[in-house]
Formats: C-alpha cells, sequence, structure tokens
C-alpha cells in the first residue's frame, strides 16, 4: 500500500539524506493502516513538487512519546548527536498534544528511502 504525508523541509532533508531513518507519528487512523513494506511518499510542505518515496521496514508503538524517547535511538529520530543531551518527549507537543498520545499512542516508522 502507498500513503502519502506532509514533512516539513528539515526532516525531508535529513530523511533523504539518511540522517533520519525514524519518522514520530500519532498513531492516528491514517499510521494505523501503515504496514511494514508499504511505501510511504513524503511530500516537502513547502514545496508540494517535491517528494521523497521510502518503504517501511519497522514500526514501534508507544503509549506516548516519553516511552518512545526511552526506548528509540534519538539520533535515528532527527536529533544531531549534540542535540541528544536535550532531547525531550516534550519536543514533540508541538504537534501532537498529551490528550491525542494518550487516544491513539504514538509509532516510531523506521525507513528506508527507495
Amino acid at each position: 500500500m502507498i500513503h502519502e504525508m506532509m514533512l516539513s523541509p528539515k526532516p525531508f532533508e535529513m530523511i533523504a539524506s539518511g540522517t533520519k531513518t525514524i519518522e514520530l507519528r500519532l498513531n492516528d487512523e491514517k499510521r494505523q493502516k501503515v504496514q511494514v513494506d508499504d511505501t510511504i511518499v513524503f511530500v516537502r510542505t513547502d514545496d508540494s513538487r517535491q517528494m521523497l518515496w521510502t518503504k517501511v521496514v519497522g514500526l514501534y508503538y508507544f503509549d506516548d512519546f516519553a516511552q518512545l524517547y526511552q526506548s528509540l535511538p534519538l539520533d535515528n529520530c532527527g536529533y544531531r548527536k549534540e542535540e541528544l543531551e536535550m532531547a525531550r518527549p516534550e519536543d514533540m507537543e508541538r504537534y501532537y498534544s498529551q490528550e491525542q498520545q494518550a487516544q491513539y499512542g504514538v509509532v516510531g516508522i523506521e525507513l528506508s528511502v527507495l
């Protein structure tokens, strides 16, 4: 199955370059349909003509980002080495509220670029 998701310029470039291999998302209805071996096409938010085709190689489910941040390697989730000590689950609250996390849970989507 092919899924389409929007992605901001910085994480778009990080996935394209291979420095980010795990995309963090709310496990809402759209993400619940994603399975290993599916294709995700990321569309860059500031230029919808730029698309990045990826394959799902792993799915990691958690109740919230606090659990995810304790379990997954954050340098694969979009943090640079020098940012790891400052990385906090609360960073994700700019995208997803605690209420949304409690309702749906969260997922780390491990990707490889096609």
